[in-house]
């Protein structure tokens, strides 16, 4: 019974109902939705690895042109990105949510399909959360997974001579966002050049591989463009980094997308992508499969001991690498 509910209970009410029918086997934890506070315990020979991600309108997406199914999906897949890039395995999330009166309806039901269908498919039930009233619509998720004792992968385990791969393919998140911008009102989501950008999927399967086997050195995944990401790794290991251009696997585009954006300062510089840039000694690069899982790997570079990051063209010339990716401080 829902009648004699505050408008903030039924706004809770909607959310814990739809989210409990996005349950994926036993949620890990000690209390369902509706308590103060979640109950947590990492199973036996486990480590807990914890994020938060904002998601915010007007910056991350526009909501009359981002279908609010794709805004659910993709905040949860943002933050659970971050879990793979640690090599852990998702558990739960919570959801801290800012919203209009008027987004508390059919946007809110949407946005909770599109969330829900995430957390299945990632195996990452909701466990909690808060909710309040704002003029735009403001995104929080906390995202709390689990890998084995000592197997995590930091950013700041890189070493000079270490090999320097990608997973997947670079920039086609860009083409999907520049098409999304040509047109005008709310974007098919079933349009597959739009899939990248839309319904990013976080490479947790690639990530759990080399951590189990303990073979990345280092290791983040790549949100904001190889061009802002790739210096990060390299600051918190206190290396610099050779990549080589014409080893990056870059998207296929349209033809009609080549007018605005090339394939290469896509893969340099374009945000979204998701995939994983990770790091391997010399002696273990053999042991790095061509694909894991139907996930592509490719090696574009290597780790090296003067502190800059160098782009080599196709043509040999060597050049510093600016970082122009995705930085919202940037003025």
């Amino acid at each position: 019974m829902t009648t004699n509910l505050s408008g903030e209970d039924r706004v809770l009410d909607r959310i814990r109902r739809a989210l409990d029918r996005g349950r994926r086997g036993s949620l890990p934890l000690g209390m369902a939705i509706g308590d103060d506070a979640a109950v947590w315990a990492p199973r036996a020979g486990c480590e807990t690895v914890a994020t938060c991600d904002w998601f915010l309108e007007g910056t991350h997406f526009l909501v009359d042109r981002h279908p609010p199914h794709a805004v659910g999906w993709k905040c949860l897949a943002r933050a659970v990105s971050d879990l793979a890039a640690m090599g852990a395995t998702p558990r739960c999330f919570l959801l801290s949510l800012a919203l209009p009166g008027e987004r508390t309806g059919a946007w809110l039901d949407q946005f909770l399909e599109g969330l829900r269908a995430a957390a299945g498919k990632l195996a990452c039930p909701a466990a909690g959360g808060d909710t309040t009233r704002r003029e735009e619509v403001l995104i929080s998720v906390t995202a709390i997974g689990e890998c084995r004792r000592g197997r995590q992968v930091l950013r700041r385990g890189a070493k000079p001579g270490d090999a320097l791969l990608v997973s997947g393919r670079l920039g086609e998140a860009a083409y999907g966002l520049e098409r999304m911008r040509e047109g005008r009102g709310r974007v098919d989501p079933r349009e597959p050049r739009l899939a990248r950008h839309l319904y990013p999927e976080p490479r947790l399967s690639v990530g759990a591989w080399l951590a189990e086997r303990g073979l990345a050195t280092a290791m983040m995944d790549l949100s904001d463009g190889l061009s802002s990401d790739l210096p990060r790794l390299c600051r918190a290991s206190g290396v610099g980094a050779q990549i080589e251009e014409s080893r990056l696997p870059l998207a296929k585009p349209a033809k009609s997308d080549l007018r605005k954006l090339a394939p290469l300062a896509a893969a340099l510089h374009g945000g979204d992508d998701y995939e994983l840039l990770f790091t391997v000694a010399p002696t273990h690069v053999g042991k790095i499969p061509s694909e894991i899982r139907g996930v592509r790997l490719t090696r574009i570079g290597a780790i090296t001991a003067a502190r800059r990051i160098v782009a080599v063209a196709a043509d040999g010339v060597a050049r510093g690498l600016p970082s122009t990716g995705w930085d919202p401080f940037r003025r």
